[in-house]
């Protein structure tokens, strides 16, 4: 590859005040007009501006200095490689404010980026196109020429020239609505002026919908916007939003900034949602919710969703990150307080356990691979970010600041946060920024501690054993990285500052002991501890490590998992650790086995969950041997107990868990070939389609065109991929590139094929290298492509296949997904050692449960 030019950041020799901008989207022709009239100010003499500008014609450009002559620019030199252009001037502009103006003219493009178009369809089934924005991180330029970097803030004063039947939106509140004097079907719409804010921040739509509103209770206006004719599905995300808001703004201390916000379902939409200053942007499965066909999983999904945006109006929008390096910060913190957020608002979500298995896990999974990242990865130039949006930044970014505030204590955070967001309001602040504030108010080290987590990437194995001394117990720490192909044996030792809090069966739920653990090993010692009693560490798995327990400490834990002493979050925490030390080869496969059996009474939904992604891994594992069929048996033999008390229909009194949970267990006894739950399916589908007798929404998977809701039509898409025939399988994979299917659910289709079953695997592998050049086109490198190659090629698990997709990527170059395909790549030959490490003993393990008891 030819050496890249160094990133430059824009020259700080001019830099802007005000934003004064005009646009007029064309929604037939997709282009657009632009007058942009900007207040800046000099600060070195110069004969040029340099700006960020891309796919942006730019018409004229000049300089007024303030009270002196206009002059014109006589050069546009546009770097495209770069996305910016310079404009030359015949004389110097001299120190001091001036006027720039420039006329340029762009397109609506259909990229999912900038200013773009995106498709709808009317109630009477014509196809328009509204125009819409998403700017982060760098896409503003797209839209008018400026200084797009978060540091360069400014304020924007912003008008539309729209059709007069259309919605006209942008950050703030409408001040003027008046004809345009050159076209009668016009009007101009013109939005106050905003607070001094990042361009990336920036946002504008047009467009076709109803909405919903309501005023929270610190008094601002809230409203969602949806489709036209389906305002009633924006009710549930308007309650979330109305709670919201009062909670942050009691949370931090501070209010609210702007008199309005907006939260708007957009059909074409990449990623879940974008938190534009005072105009949030969603797709319509992160913000819609029908009253009769949406499922409690859709529920939580957009509750967290509007959490996390509505977080970002404090945190990133008031506060924003220096510069994309701090983009974790941003992230992982809005990442960990919408859980707080949902808590809440929705108690009886039982939250934060679904967090350890929605993120923590998540997050250890990746961060135990050679080729993880550190939290902060340096960022020069901005088409790096694409990379650094994974489940790095976002999940162990809030896990971390979840041990975090567990270690400093909830009214200290609260504390901390406020005197950072105070000093830092419409301004710009790096992550040591906040670890500063933090410190001043808990007297803790908290920089030190952290940089342990931000700044190397990995996280510690601690293993533990306990020796009895008389009425003490004396424990034994020592940490060491854990890595995902077996123990570690690097040259340097990384320590962590470890948070370490420790429970017993006296109270399960109460720390006995928290330390901070800053060095490779450690002796403590447990008063007053008997022999009979169980000792556990990671109290409420909040640290961000793994535990490996001496043999006999983990006999004792396993009573307090069947009887339930031991807390929801803990039971999770304990057999996910175990199944991680396991495929890393560090215990048996079979020992894991052992302890899920242990489950038999588990009410908990997020712990069975949990089971059953590690259940499913194991299966996709082993459907490259000739004993796949017996983890079937052994999945029905551990699920088919909590099938039989759940049943098909819900009980009265049971809430949003129970719902959650009958669709886990049910789908997981069908997929493994439970005869009675196939049958009973069968029964009530029938029933169903013939109108009979409605499944219920959490029950549902149904067929793809008559459903309407975009989340229906997510659910069954990925459903669809679940089918073995191979000429099936070929349809629904043709299917997923059809119009038929949004672009920005491909993804799902694909990897639902992949997913599905072992045909299914190849078959998507093949699908995806025979489209490649379609699929790449249509993504342009974002980070839906990442997701893409993972849940294709993930489940493979010999070497020839690690080979062959790294063969195939080294020859169809994707360079934002580099690190996606290299982690594919290990993971595959992850999965080739513990096949070959482990199969033989796991199929012994499997033909003795079912051997009859030896006889006397």
């Amino acid at each position: 590859m030819p050496e890249k030019r160094p990133f430059e950041r824009l020259p700080a020799d001019v830099s802007p005040l005000n934003y004064g901008l005009c646009l007029k989207p064309d929604l037939i022709d997709f282009t657009f007009e632009g007058k942009l009239e900007a207040a800046v100010q000099v600060k070195h003499a110069t004969n040029q501006i340099v700006m960020n500008c891309a796919d942006i014609d730019i018409i004229t450009a000049s300089y007024a200095p303030e009270g002196d002559e206009e002059v014109h620019a006589t050069g546009f030199n546009y770097q495209n490689e770069d996305e910016k252009v310079t404009l030359s001037f015949p004389s110097t502009l001299q120190k001091g404010t001036g006027t720039l103006k420039i006329d340029f003219v762009g397109e609506l493009n259909d990229k999912m980026k900038g200013f773009y178009r995106s498709k709808y369809t009317t109630p009477t089934g014509d196809t328009r196109y509204a125009a819409v924005t998403q700017f982060e991180a760098t896409d503003a330029r797209r839209a008018f020429p400026c200084w797009d970097e978060p540091a360069i803030k400014a304020t924007f004063d912003i008008s539309l020239v729209v059709p007069k039947d259309r919605v006209a939106l942008s950050n703030m509140n409408v001040v003027d609505r008046k004809p345009y004097p050159d076209d009668e079907n016009l009007v101009e719409v013109k939005f106050a002026r905003t607070p001094i804010m990042s361009t990336y921040l920036v946002a504008f739509v047009v467009g076709e919908y109803d909405f919903v509103e309501a005023r929270s209770l610190d008094g601002v206006l809230v409203r969602v916007y949806t489709p036209v004719g389906k305002a009633e599905q924006g009710k549930f995300a308007l309650e979330v939003a109305a709670k919201t808001l009062p909670f942050y703004k009691d949370y931090f201390n501070v209010p609210y900034p702007l008199p309005k916000i907006d939260l708007i379902a957009i059909a074409d939409f990449a990623a879940g949602a974008m938190e534009n200053w005072g105009l949030v942007t969603y797709r319509e499965t992160a913000l819609l919710i029908d009253p009769k066909n949406s499922c409690s999983s859709s529920r939580q999904w957009v509750a967290l969703v509007v959490g996390h945006e509505l977080a970002h109006q404090w945190f990133g929008n008031l506060v924003t990150m220096e510069w994309w390096t701090h983009l974790w910060l941003n992230e992982g913190f809005a990442s960990w307080i919408e859980y707080l957020c949902v808590d809440h608002c929705f108690p009886e979500y039982d939250i934060w356990t679904q967090f350890v298995s929605a993120d923590y896990t998540r997050a250890q999974e990746l961060d135990a691979l050679d080729n993880s990242h550190p939290i902060e990865v340096s960022v020069g130039h901005p088409s790096e970010v694409d990379e650094i949006f994974d489940a790095i930044s976002y999940s162990k970014g809030a896990s971390v600041i979840r041990m975090l505030h567990d270690y400093i204590g909830d009214e200290d955070f609260r504390k901390g946060m406020n005197l950072y967001l105070k000093k830092f309001q419409q301004k710009n602040a790096a992550t040591e920024d906040l670890w500063e504030s933090l410190e001043e108010v808990s007297g803790k080290p908290i920089a030190a501690v952290m940089n342990t987590w931000t700044k190397q990437m990995g996280f510690p194995l601690i293993y533990v054993e306990a020796e009895q001394q008389e009425d003490d117990k004396v424990l034994k720490l020592v940490q060491k990285k854990f890595c995902a192909s077996g123990p570690y044996t690097g040259e340097d030792l990384p320590v962590w500052m470890v948070p370490i809090s420790i429970c017993t069966s006296d109270d399960p739920t109460c720390a006995k002991m928290q330390i901070l653990m800053d060095k490779p090993e450690l002796t403590l010692v447990l008063k007053d501890i008997k022999p009979d009693q169980w000792v556990k560490l990671n109290l409420g798995t909040v640290g961000f490590y793994r535990t490996q327990y001496s043999p006999d400490m983990l006999e004792s834990l396993i009573p307090a998992i069947k009887d339930l002493s031991l807390p929801p979050v803990d039971r999770l925490g304990l057999q996910n650790d175990l199944f991680s030390l396991a495929r890393a080869g560090i215990i048996s496969t079979v020992e894991v086995l052992k302890v899920m059996e242990a489950f038999v009474n588990e009410p908990n939904y997020t712990v069975w969950s949990d089971l059953s992604c590690n259940l499913e891994i194991l299966s996709t594992l082993l459907s490259h041997t000739d004993f796949y069929e017996e983890i079937q048996v052994f999945v029905k033999d551990v699920f088919s107990p909590i099938g039989e008390r759940l049943g098909w229909d819900p009980k009265p009194g049971e809430g949003h868990l129970d719902a959650l949970l009958r669709g886990l267990v049910l789908g997981k006894l069908g997929k493994a070939g439970h005869k009675a739950t196939l049958e009973e399916a069968r029964r009530r589908f029938k029933d169903h389609v013939e109108g009979k007798h409605v499944l219920s929404a959490d029950l549902r998977s149904p067929l793809h065109k008559q459903a309407d809701m975009q989340e229906e039509k997510n659910r069954i898409e990925r459903v669809l991929g679940a089918i073995s025939q191979p000429e099936l399988i070929q349809k629904v994979l043709t299917f997923a590139l059809s119009e038929e299917v949004r672009p920005q659910d491909t993804v799902s289709v694909i990897g639902g094929v992949a997913g599905g079953s072992k045909q299914g695997r190849k078959a998507a592998w093949k699908f995806v290298r025979d489209n490649w050049e379609e699929l790449y086109n249509r993504y342009q490198g974002g980070f839906l492509i990442s997701r893409l190659i993972k849940l294709t090629v993930d489940g493979f698990a010999n070497d020839k296949m690690a080979a062959e997709v790294k063969a195939f990527f080294e020859s169809h170059p994707a360079p934002s997904a580099e690190r996606t395909v290299q982690q594919c790549c290990e993971n595959i030959l992850l999965n080739a050692a513990w096949l070959k490490r482990d199969a033989d003993n796991i199929h012994q393990y499997f033909l003795q449960r079912k051997a009859p008891p030896a006889m006397v």
